[in-house]
């Protein structure tokens, strides 16, 4: 069965972001032989006065297809992670979706949707969990974190939000690579233009200093842009951090 694990304010300012936590969880889920993880996607949600954060106000999730009898063993080794590994201060959350079995699959994409947008609680957050059949908890402080995490998993499930943990690791020695080699790497689905240009395999594609690729449509997939002031046959650049921030 497909589930996905989604976390929120787990971190403060000198601690371990919830990045790096999300990626423990989907290691011992591994580790324990309850499933496989997928990668791990990062989800801007709501900066506003009302709703306190430690840098941008982002949840971690990824989704992992498992034993459907580890299913409560994840959840309670995930819940106990949190309790023991949640920086001094922060206010954790943890969702749980077993996508196979939920109920109101709509509204917890439009939940996502609209943290990003507008300020909700945690009421809203658990009468949906609640109706969906969704495993929410919160694991220290105000708890807070659970309005994120609920969001976080909604926002991979509707498969066109969010940036992939970390950056993608290519090197090349001379700073450029083929459209058909970057197809190929193991944690690329997809290479396209950000404008939808379709292109040949052989475009030649210069990579910028971080390479990171964003979810749509459920994939991985790399944009990549015109190069201005093309020069030896490089055509194409990859995008920065900076132009992806609207995924």
């Amino acid at each position: 069965m497909q589930i996905a694990i989604s976390i929120d304010d787990t971190d403060n300012i000198e601690s371990r972001g919830t990045g790096a936590l999300a990626s423990l969880l989907a290691e011992e889920i591994e580790l324990r032989n309850w499933g496989t993880s997928r990668f791990i996607t990062r989800h801007q949600l709501l900066v506003h006065p009302d709703i306190p954060y430690t840098s941008h106000n982002s949840a971690m999730c990824f989704t992992a297809e498992i034993v459907p009898e580890h299913l409560q063993s994840i959840i309670d080794y995930a819940a106990g992670f949190l309790d023991r590994e949640s920086a001094t201060g922060s206010d954790p959350g943890l969702c749980v979706v077993p996508v196979d079995r939920l109920v109101h699959f709509a509204d917890v994409i439009d939940f996502g949707r609209r943290a990003k947008e507008v300020v909700l609680s945690k009421e809203d957050a658990y009468d949906l969990a609640r109706r969906s059949g969704i495993h929410l908890s919160e694991h220290g402080g105000t708890g807070q974190g659970v309005i994120g995490a609920l969001a976080g998993a909604g926002l991979r499930l509707s498969g066109n939000d969010g940036r992939l943990k970390g950056c993608l690791p290519v090197t090349v020695s001379n700073g450029r690579i083929s459209v058909a080699e970057l197809r190929a790497h193991d944690d690329v689905d997809e290479v396209r233009s950000i404008d939808g240009t379709e292109l040949a395999g052989d475009e030649q594609v210069r990579l910028g200093d971080k390479v990171k690729t964003v979810l749509l449509e459920g994939k991985a997939v790399l944009l990549i842009e015109p190069l201005t002031g093309a020069a030896d046959g490089v055509a194409w650049q990859t995008c920065s951090k900076q132009r992806l921030k609207c995924y």
